[in-house]
């Protein structure tokens, strides 16, 4: 009696310890990816292109699709919004400028990058295994699938571009921002440099 609780916590031992070996191999690449934002959205399109490929090859699996495309969505306004919603908490933390004296103030996005692409690399990857089981491919009438989500596609981008004009904010860089200065008047009064 007393080697049956001792022989099935040796027995899980490696298992337990293989499981954190793989984990921390993961983590590591996972963070080593982390600067190489171009070559991991590369590897996400062309993960997405065999998911649509295996879809188109099967005919099928559009509720799947749908759902793919529900959650694409929602990680998409989780991209697009503030940390801090102007319109919720208008005086806790930092807020967005509204006027062009406030001071200048980061976006600081609601999910970040990093986050968003690893959330919709890991859909891309359940929805592919999913194609392969076909209690997951349910009949469906898909242009009426494909006409919902566009139209809620459509609404949700339409509310949040409101909300960004609405609160001045754009949630892109692109680029560093250079500092251009005043113009020169016109009226003849060059000054030399000297440089």
């Amino acid at each position: 009696m007393e080697g049956v609780g001792g022989e099935g916590a040796s027995a899980t031992a490696p298992l337990n310890q293989w499981r954190r070996d793989v984990w921390k191999l993961f983590q590591f690449y996972l963070d080593k990816s982390t600067p190489h934002a171009v070559y991991r959205w590369v590897g996400t399109a062309v993960l997405a292109f065999l998911y649509a490929l295996r879809c188109y090859y099967v005919q099928g699996f559009y509720v799947v699709s749908y759902g793919l495309g529900i959650y694409l969505l929602n990680l998409l306004i989780g991209f697009l919004s503030p940390l801090v919603d102007p319109e919720l908490e208008p005086s806790n933390g930092p807020m967005l400028p509204t006027k062009g004296s406030d001071e200048f103030k980061p976006f600081i996005r609601r999910l970040p990058e990093f986050k968003f692409w690893y959330a919709i690399t890991k859909a891309f990857c359940v929805a592919f295994l999913m194609t392969f089981f076909s209690m997951f491919d349910v009949p469906v009438f898909w242009p009426i699938l494909l006409f919902y989500w566009l139209v809620l596609f459509l609404l949700t981008m339409k509310r949040q571009i409101m909300h960004m004009i609405k609160y001045k904010y754009v949630p892109f860089n692109i680029g560093k921002q250079k500092y251009k200065g005043k113009k020169p008047s016109g009226s003849g009064g060059s000054t030399s440099r000297g440089d």
